[in-house]
């Protein structure tokens, strides 16, 4: 009951300086906003990545060629894997191995149907891509096993591709250009939106050794997808792709490997390591924020111990104790805090309303656990910011605060 009394006295002392108070609150109510939105923003875009990498599937294996080093520093990919190595590892006789599909890409491709053309992501590939990734067509068929193995010019469009050169008509049996090579068009494939880190909607898919022959004059592919039985059977396939390739690429014992290999969990935890180097900077922000909003409520609070001395004094004279006081200043302080926080969470949501609003791509998303750290952040910063105001006012001396002036 008598806690309570303080606290009642701790609040009309706010409103009778409400102003002051609010005032107060602003460094808070900054701070709590720039944690809050932070947070928000490092989970949306967390939560949006591994998504996006669900959609490679836990069972697949990206084998890149090995970065060539010049000076100590690696410089660009080595030409090291070829389609004969993707057959290879197709045909290994693992039980580990699935399907494996080598891939050419090349961005920016001229496609060209009557009067339109845009510049497209060209993939080449081979049967299997589909059902690696999952992927289908919604009109017609796939490219197959006969139009890899005889360079077949034929295509398969993107959803965002046939909408942008045949509007809603069906572009299968109509043939397009591809940096001035006509193609027929055979497929088309389902709405997928982003496939991995690229929007699979806006590629062109035809036959690798069609790209590599008739449109590039490569011998190399850009990299081998490969599936694994079950994600269970990963580090035994990875094994066995090592072995096929190492002797396929005569590599001896002591050398290094000519090519990289990474799984989606490889992957994931390179992006849970970037986006905790990005929670220590936003978050180190947001805590210089918090910090100069407590620095303010300890000034406000110490001006409030040197106008209220006599007040002080007199509640000391008619019995008060020297923890009441203390009780009654850290309260103060709390209170403001806790209203900086309060007023830090509705902005943060206005915010995060805004950002999602005006740039469209970025995804904030704020879980219970993220207000909850807020406001407990918000209330230590309150009762740190007003220990020593508070031990001040409970140690003036009762005769000196009754002549204060």
């Amino acid at each position: 009951m008598f806690l309570i009394r303080i606290c009642l006295m701790a609040f009309n002392a706010l409103r009778a300086n409400l102003l002051r108070s609010l005032l107060a609150t602003l460094g808070v109510i900054i701070g709590v906003a720039a944690v809050i939105t932070a947070m928000s923003i490092l989970e949306g875009t967390r939560r949006e990545i591994m998504d996006t990498f669900q959609s490679f599937g836990a069972d697949q294996i990206i084998v890149w060629p090995a970065r060539t080093r010049a000076g100590g520093r690696a410089v660009r990919n080595a030409d090291t894997l070829t389609l004969e190595d993707a057959e290879a590892l197709q045909n290994s006789g693992s039980e580990h191995i699935l399907r494996a599909a080598a891939e050419v890409q090349v961005p920016g491709v001229v496609v060209k149907h009557g009067n339109r053309n845009r510049q497209y992501w060209l993939l080449g590939t081979n049967e299997a891509y589909s059902a690696i990734n999952r992927y289908t067509v919604a009109r017609g068929s796939f490219i197959d096993a006969t139009d890899v193995m005889s360079d077949n010019k034929v295509v398969v469009l993107g959803h965002e591709v046939a909408n942008d050169l045949f509007g809603h008509g069906n572009p299968v049996g109509f043939r397009v250009k591809i940096q001035g090579i006509g193609f027929l068009v055979i497929g088309v494939m389902e709405k997928k939106g982003t496939l991995g880190l690229r929007n699979v909607d806006n590629q062109v898919i035809i036959p690798v050794t069609t790209a590599m022959r008739r449109l590039l004059g490569t011998k190399t592919v850009s990299n081998i997808v490969v599936q694994a039985r079950n994600p269970q059977s990963l580090p035994a396939a990875q094994t066995e792709i090592k072995k096929v390739l190492r002797t396929r690429h005569r590599l001896s014992p002591g050398q290094s490997n000519d090519f990289d290999m990474f799984t989606q969990e490889e992957t994931k935890k390179q992006l849970n390591q970037t986006v905790k180097l990005l929670a220590v900077v936003l978050y180190s922000i947001s805590g210089v924020s918090l910090v100069v909003g407590g620095i303010g409520i300890m000034n406000i609070m110490l001006v409030s111990v040197t106008e209220r001395t006599r007040e002080i004094g007199v509640r000391m004279a008619v019995g008060a104790q020297r923890g009441d006081i203390l009780r009654q200043f850290l309260i103060e302080a709390s209170a403001v805090s806790l209203l900086g926080g309060l007023g830090g969470i509705l902005l943060s949501i206005g915010f995060n309303g805004a950002l999602e609003n005006i740039t469209t791509v970025l995804k904030t998303y704020t879980p219970w656990r993220t207000i909850m750290i807020a406001v407990t952040m918000a209330l230590m910063t309150g009762v740190f910011s007003g220990i020593y105001p508070a031990y001040k006012a409970s140690r003036l001396d009762p005769v000196e605060a009754l002549r204060y002036e």
